[in-house]
């Protein structure tokens, strides 16, 4: 705060004025000068202006001092008009000059008209002597002017009293007279003044204040002395710089200096664009007007003498290179304690090069924030009558919450008939706006790699909602890199990645990518790059009018059911054709017409019995042909060098595997749902780079060649299904890069010893049901569900004995163990020495014993439904010892109670159902959101024993019901009293 002038009350300066005068006003100068010549042009007046004048501030000041009697000039009037500020100096001669008084006069009455700023600066009077026009002040202003007209010198008199009142500065009292120090401070407030405005955020700031909080909440200011940087990432158009301006609004005046740089990434294009900017954040937080910088090095060098001791408040905006942040000294170590930086950019990336604090990923808008922004635009309301509300929610919806598309659009069709809406409506569906389309292929072009573009436009025609590691074997058999590819588009905000793991985009990004597509054939789809429509390439295929363009080409006949003769002819011009996706297509005529360029070929229910010598393949990375008619591979001996997936999946006539002699490269092989394949061919032990076989549901299938066992690069290995395959090799122990083994709903009844070997091992999982069934196993535990839901009482036989070896300490890395279904008395005395394993179940068997598992330091989930386990067993295993443990399921057990959990301060989940000896609840800690205690009978209804003094309010607590209310699908063992449940959970 500045010094005050007087200790008496003061005005305000900032003075009402008319908003239409103001406006209308032209300022010529930044700062007018007003003083008596005699006491200060020379020094302190004159040093004032040198040190405006350096500091880039237009200022006026009158070199040709009027003599007595003469009239203030009409250029000296219009310089009073034009100036921003005034600064009266008040000296003991000051008031000796009318020509002074009618100055400020006119100063005072520009303050009131135009609300121009004023600034006293008492140089050697005393503020109460010009105030009261006391003391010698007073007697100068007698003397001289004694024998004016008497109007006139009451207005001069009211307006000295009126500036004295005004905040300003006293020579004698501030800063101990030194005037160097004193102007330093006039000039910073002075450009403080010219720069102290708001930025103009949004004309509707819809949906702003919660997002300002997600980003207030990383920004910290006021809780700690340390530097912050803090990002906001997000496409283009979704609002970004909005809420960055409307925080820098809000904490500026917070911090000794702040700086907005808005537009970096376009200022950078210009000329001299980087020293621009340093000479603008030089600018800002020095509080002058201008400062000028040599070269970009000198800059950064400078601003980090400038920032070293400041406590700043720094935003930077629309940033897309790292270099432009370096520029501009942005470190921790150039900022004052308690600075704050704030960067706004589409580039992720280039954020986590900076090392930031934090980071928000700007959201798009909800429908209701999206649709109030939409009608405010163009209905100057949020509440539009019916027909107007139901055309805004159409056009909202081509919009996708973006804040951008939404103030074009809603400008666009402001005072717009319903049929104009209509028309633009149907556009907007199938062509993007092109004011929207221009600013978000900014981030397009933005790409440095032509792969990462292709990527990019592959994705936003074939792949949205497609799995991401799907999407990557496609992408990489085309050789487009797509590891670093898809990570700079989600970087850049291109894409994401949802929670199930597949591709997602933006419509309006889809539509843009699309759009680059199509090009200037908007109405010829042979000519684009890509074919995507159904409607599109029947029409090409139909026509014959693919050309050389095309690159990717799908069609998908399942929904259509009459049937349009296409020829193989058709792809002949299609010579740069990489990636070819059909599905129920049948074609007439020689394959020797399909391009031979071919790296991906996708054909769900290839309608031949095998591949024809004539299909040149030889350039394909990926071939998907599931659920085709295939009985064998190809007739011939062809090689396949550059093929790496081969996936037949749902090839149900399929009896005999490929040589894979042919495919030397091979690293994925799927032959899931095979029904009618019995063996794999001995060729297979030659793929040095195979790491994925998948043979679920080969369910004829009864072993793998020995030859198989000697690879090292298999990582995954998945059985599941396969009813009667009865054995795993002894040589599974040379398999030393085996990491995932699934033999599920097989005839195993022993693991081979060598298994402890597989030091890689993460995830070893065999679960059991009844094999006598020749339906596959899916829908054979499905019936055997349904017929339980429908008997009290069912028939043993569920079960498989299953051996283990005695020891499996040597599965040193293994992560989770399943095993259930299998008669089984005890386990590995080992097992608690498994110290990589989060997760244990071990399900329906009879466990009569069981080790400690206190070395499980990591176990994260524990299920042990229905062994049988007893008081004796529980207490053995030491749960209280598994402080990483967030879910534990025992039901089904005997056991009558539990030890403490209260130590087990991560869990979350205890599944106590269907304990039926259970007496007691133990001692729970207050970490748990869900305890299941129902169907036990000989748990009172209100007994917990909790000793927490709360428990979350969102734990959900089952009690115990009688016997006869249980639901009629349990049913009994006949050897054993205890009760069996199969749910679908265990299938």
């Amino acid at each position: 705060m500045l010094p005050m002038a007087t200790s008496g009350k003061r005005k305000s300066d900032e003075a009402s004025s008319s908003s239409e005068s103001s406006s209308s006003h032209k300022s010529n100068y930044d700062v007018f000068l007003s003083f008596r010549g005699e006491d200060t042009r020379n020094n302190f007046t004159g040093h004032l202006y040198l040190a405006l004048k350096e500091a880039g501030i237009n200022v006026f000041i009158d070199e040709n001092e009027l003599k007595k009697g003469e009239l203030i000039r009409k250029e000296l009037v219009q310089a009073i008009q034009g100036s921003k500020i005034s600064v009266i100096i008040f000296s003991r001669r000051y008031v000796d000059s009318s020509w002074c008084l009618e100055e400020l006069m006119k100063i005072m009455e520009c303050r009131t008209t135009l609300g121009q700023r004023v600034f006293p600066v008492f140089y050697d009077v005393d503020p109460s002597d010009v105030r009261k026009q006391s003391g010698s002040f007073a007697e100068a202003f007698d003397q001289k002017h004694g024998k004016e007209d008497e109007n006139k010198v009451k207005k001069w008199r009211a307006a000295l009293t009126d500036a004295a009142d005004l905040s300003g500065w006293d020579l004698k009292t501030t800063a101990n007279g030194h005037e160097a120090n004193i102007i330093r401070m006039i000039i910073q407030e002075i450009s403080k003044c010219l720069k102290n405005k708001d930025l103009t955020v949004a004309e509707y700031e819809i949906g702003l204040n919660s997002r300002m909080e997600d980003v207030v909440s990383l920004l910290g200011v006021g809780t700690t002395r340390g530097v912050l940087i803090v990002g906001i990432c997000g496409m283009g158009g979704i609002g970004k710089t909005t809420v960055a301006k409307a925080l820098y609004n809000k904490f500026r005046q917070r911090f000794e200096a702040s700086s907005f740089l808005a537009d970096v990434r376009e200022t950078m294009q210009t000329k001299e664009g980087m020293v621009r900017l340093q000479e603008r954040l030089l600018s800002d937080i020095s509080n002058t007007i201008m400062s000028e910088v040599g070269n970009v090095d000198e800059g950064i060098n400078v601003i980090k003498d400038s920032l070293e001791w400041k406590r700043v408040f720094l935003v930077i905006d629309d940033v897309d290179q790292v270099e432009q942040l370096k520029a501009l000294a942005v470190d921790r170590g150039s900022f004052g304690r308690g600075s704050r930086v704030l960067i706004t950019t589409r580039d992720e990336h280039l954020l986590k090069q900076l090392g930031v604090d934090s980071v928000y990923q700007a959201q798009v808008m909800d429908r209701e924030e999206a649709l109030k922004l939409f009608t405010l635009h163009a209905f100057k309301t949020h509440c539009p009558d019916d027909e107007c509300l139901k055309l805004s929610r159409r056009v909202v919806h081509c919009c996708g919450g973006l804040p951008l598309a939404l103030k074009v659009l809603g400008s666009f069709l402001v005072d717009r008939n319903t049929s104009f809406w209509e028309c633009a409506i149907k556009q907007m569906q199938t062509l993007p706006t092109p004011e929207i389309q221009e600013r978000l292929k900014i981030s397009y072009n933005g790409l440095r790699y032509d792969t990462e573009r292709e990527i990019f436009l592959d994705i936003s025609c074939f792949f949205i909602g497609k799995e991401v590691d799907r999407v990557k074997e496609i992408l990489d058999s085309c050789d487009l890199f797509p590891d670093s590819g898809i990570e700079v588009l989600i970087q850049r905000c291109l894409i994401t990645v949802n929670e199930e793991n597949k591709l997602m985009m933006h419509d309006l990004l889809r539509d843009m990518g699309r759009a680059i597509v199509r090009g200037k054939f908007s109405g010829q789809p042979g000519k684009w790059s890509r074919v995507w429509r159904f409607e599109d390439a029947e029409e090409v295929l139909r026509n014959e009018s693919g050309c050389e363009e095309i690159q990717g080409f799908t069609v998908d006949r399942s929904h259509k059911y009459e049937k349009i003769p296409l020829r193989t002819e058709a792809f002949a011009k299609m010579k740069r054709l990489r990636f070819l996706k059909l599905r129920n297509l049948e074609l007439t005529g020689g394959y020797k017409y399909l391009p031979n360029k071919l790296r991906c070929l996708d054909w769900t229910g290839f309608p031949l019995k095998f591949i024809p010598k004539e299909f040149s393949l030889g350039e394909a990375g990926a071939i998907y042909l599931q659920g085709s008619q295939l009985r064998y591979v190809w007739k011939d001996s062809r090689v396949l060098a550059k093929l790496k997936i081969l996936d037949l999946s749902n090839s149900y006539s399929l009896n005999q595997s490929p040589d894979f002699s042919t495919i030397p490269n091979l690293e994925k092989l799927v032959l899931r749902c095979c029904y009618n394949l019995a063996a794999v061919h001995q060729s297979i032990g030659g793929l040095e780079r195979l790491c994925l076989v998948d043979l679920e549901n080969c369910k004829i299938l009864e072993k793998l060649p020995r030859s198989f066992y000697k690879l090292k690069s298999v990582v995954t290995l998945v059985l599941d299904g396969c009813e009667r395959f009865e054995k795993l090799d002894e040589d599974i122990g040379d398999m030393t890069s085996l990491s995932t083994l699934r033999v599920d709903f097989t005839a195993i009844t022993e693991l081979p010893s060598s298994i402890v070997r597989l030091e890689n091992l993460h995830c070893l999982s065999l679960h059991r049901v009844n094999l006598s069934s020749s339906v596959p196993y899916k829908e054979m535990a499905l019936r055997q569900l349904f017929r339980s839901m429908f008997a009290t009482r069912a028939t043993p036989g569920l079960y498989g004995n299953l051996i283990l070896p005695p020891s499996i300490q040597g599965l040193s890395s293994i992560v989770d163990l399943s095993i259930s279904h299998y008669i089984m008395t005890n386990v590995p005395n080992d097992l608690g020495s498994l110290y990589s394993l989060k997760r244990l179940h071990i399900g329906f068997s009879q466990l009569q014993s069981m080790p400690s598992l206190s070395g499980l330091s990591q176990l994260e989930e524990l299920r042990l439904k229905h062994c049988y386990l007893t008081d004796e067993v529980i207490k053995v295993m030491d749960l209280e010892s598994l402080f990483a443990l967030k879910s534990l399921d025992l039901s089904r057990n005997r056991f009558r109670c539990l030890p403490s959990l209260h130590s087990l301060s991560k869990l979350v989940l205890l599944d106590l159902d269907n304990c039926r000896n259970l007496v007691a609840i133990p001692e729970l800690p207050a970490s748990l959101k869900t305890l299941r205690a129902f169907g036990c009978p000989l748990l009172p209804e209100f007994v917990l024993e909790v000793e927490v003094e709360e428990l979350h309010e969102t734990i959900t607590r089952f009690y115990a019901q009688r016997f006869s209310d249980e639901p009629d699908y349990i049913y009994e063992d006949s050897s054993d009293s205890s009760d069996e449940f199969f749910e679908c959970e265990d299938i």
